[in-house]
């Protein structure tokens, strides 16, 4: 039996997983790899960390398996968007990858802006407000403040183009990748005259091709790296966010998903060009007949990761995983919904959707003497409830979308209080799969399925995912999280300019 290689690669490990064609997951393996923070607002990640993550799952899972190296017929990638790789003629990378959470280039984003006439203009232009963390800005960032590095660059790849440079020693971007530079859905091109205008130039993007094309064969070299044998066929894969869309089976037209992981996003399928409103965009779908409007939550996951360190640390140390997380889950369940009128925001990086902003943080708001840990912990999940709240309600005021169910994949699934939660503040019914966990991964295994004709269209994943769960709201936490989430958004709109003035010059070089 045909079997696949897919990679999840995320921004704190790579999911790898080995699936056959009836969508069986026959071996898993995680690596994990940092994350360097060397100033305030920068986030950098070294490539080769990726490369090699994905070379020790991929012999992990043969060695695991024993399966039959000939049997393997396709690989794929799907990879954190926004990445920002340079890389030289002869593919060495000469910066690390300047990370989609990077908020570096926020002086670029505003110059820019000025030039296109402001703002306002410039969201006419191309549908949405640059910030520091867009990929153009980061590339004029590199072009000004290190241009030995620029003028040397030969191409510029996302993750997902590295990765397959290293597989198949061509340098491409795939369609869902190239979104996250400037990408017009309706053309299937570089918007290039945007390229061109900013002054970031079009020389240094590589050619574009689709998430089901064959990109090229495996090397010698990769296949020795990885322990796979040479002329693997690698297929164009696509961004997390599209894919997380195929492992929960949210592929039809209007079906909506939630991802809860590192991050976290609402997506909606749709064929049509919506465009770009409140921070959320048109995206090109995995599948080339399809697209995805996307909000996104910067940071969801990295937040429960700090609340542990800080709140439970002496638990942290002493527990396994499984009974930590436990004993999280006891204590917020035994806090009342609302977490007495406790709220605490999830923009621990920025946020992106569904408010645009480098400068602004988290923030607790209300803490009093009678707020305990588990209040604390029972806010932080609520905030990141809020957030998707709110992306699903611009989502409906600004796209027309009737959204009454979201299909929701990521690691924040296994957490039964949180689902719950999320279906009570966003008062829709929330639909868990079977495989949430390598719901991304099962979406780049698709891409290389399709690809190879091994399954006729993206539609076929809906044989290999099911539905585990449904979460229904509770009318009883109906007014306080009414209530609440008014609030929730006051916080923001009343001290975005405090957070600007504290950080707009601590984020800048």
């Amino acid at each position: 039996m045909s079997c696949f290689l897919a990679y999840d690669v995320g921004t704190s490990s790579v999911k790898s997983i080995l699936v056959d064609e009836a969508g069986t997951i026959i071996a898993s393996a995680i690596e994990e790899y940092p994350l360097y923070m060397p100033r305030p607002g920068w986030a950098e990640q070294d490539p080769q960390d990726y490369w090699e993550a994905v070379c020790k799952t991929t012999r992990k899972m043969i060695a695991d398996t024993q399966i039959a190296l000939k049997d393997i017929k396709g690989i794929a990638f799907t990879t954190q968007a926004m990445g920002l790789i340079p890389v030289d003629n002869s593919g060495n990378v000469l910066h690390r990858n300047i990370s989609w959470v990077d908020g570096r280039a926020e002086k670029q984003s505003r110059r820019v802006m000025n030039r296109f006439g402001g703002k306002k203009l410039i969201q006419l232009i191309i549908g949405v407000a640059l910030m520091g963390k867009d990929v153009i800005p980061k590339m004029l960032w590199l072009k000004e403040n290190r241009p030995d590095i620029f003028n040397n660059t030969y191409k510029f790849l996302d993750v997902n183009g590295y990765l397959r440079y290293k597989c198949t020693g061509k340098m491409m971007t795939e369609w869902s990748g190239a979104c996250s530079y400037s990408f017009s859905v309706k053309k299937k091109d570089w918007e290039r005259l945007f390229f061109k205008l900013t002054g970031a130039g079009t020389d240094k993007l590589p050619d574009l091709i689709r998430s089901i094309d064959e990109a090229g064969k495996l090397t010698a070299q990769a296949a020795q790296e990885m322990g796979l044998c040479e002329g693997i066929s690698v297929y164009g894969g696509c961004d997390d966010t599209q894919s997380a869309a195929l492992g929960t089976t949210a592929t039809e037209e209007g079906e909506a998903h939630i991802y809860v992981g590192t991050s976290a996003w609402v997506g909606v399928a749709t064929a049509n060009d919506r465009g770009f409103k409140n921070s959320a965009m048109t995206m090109q779908s995995a599948d080339p007949d399809m697209n995805l409007v996307l909000g996104i939550t910067e940071s969801a996951g990295a937040n429960t990761e700090w609340l542990l360190s800080t709140f439970y640390r002496h638990e942290k140390s002493t527990l396994p995983p499984a009974a930590l997380y436990e004993l999280m889950e006891n204590e917020f369940k035994q806090t009342p919904a609302g977490a007495e009128y406790l709220i605490l925001t999830p923009w621990f990086l920025g946020e992106r959707c569904p408010v645009s902003s480098t400068t602004t943080r988290a923030t607790i708001f209300n803490l009093s003497h009678q707020h305990s840990r588990g209040h604390i912990t029972r806010a932080h999940f609520e905030g990141i409830a809020y957030n998707l709240r709110w992306t699903i309600e611009n989502f409906e005021k600004d796209f027309g979308f009737d959204i009454r169910e979201l299909k929701i994949a990521g690691g924040g699934c296994f957490n039964k209080t949180w689902m719950q939660i999320i279906a009570d503040i966003t008062q829709r019914k929330i639909i868990t799969t079977s495989q949430p966990k390598n719901a991304g991964a099962l979406g780049a295994a698709m891409c290389a399925m399709v690809g190879s004709g091994t399954c006729k269209s993206f539609s076929d994943i809906q044989q290999l995912i099911h539905t585990t769960a449904n979460y229904t709201p509770h009318t009883e936490n109906k007014e306080i999280y009414n209530l609440l989430f008014g609030k929730y958004k006051s916080v923001f709109h009343q001290l975005r300019k405090t957070y600007d003035g504290v950080n707009s010059a601590r984020f800048e070089i």
